[in-house]
């Protein structure tokens, strides 16, 4: 089966509130809400949704 969340596991992101970049630590669907949540490296305590997140420009 294919995953449909645009984040990986150790991948590098900019938060779109404060344009910090973070690493993703891992992710979780939500089935109530249909969507993904992340957790990353520097904010252990803090989960995002991918609307929050941004890839980084190559």
């Amino acid at each position: 089966m294919k995953n449909k969340n645009k984040f990986v596991s150790n991948q590098k992101v900019r938060l779109k509130s404060t344009g910090e970049t973070i690493t993703i630590n891992k992710f979780s669907y939500v089935p109530n809400m249909k969507r993904y949540s992340y957790t990353c490296i520097e904010h252990p305590s803090t989960f995002y949704f991918e609307e929050e997140i941004e890839q980084l420009d190559s």
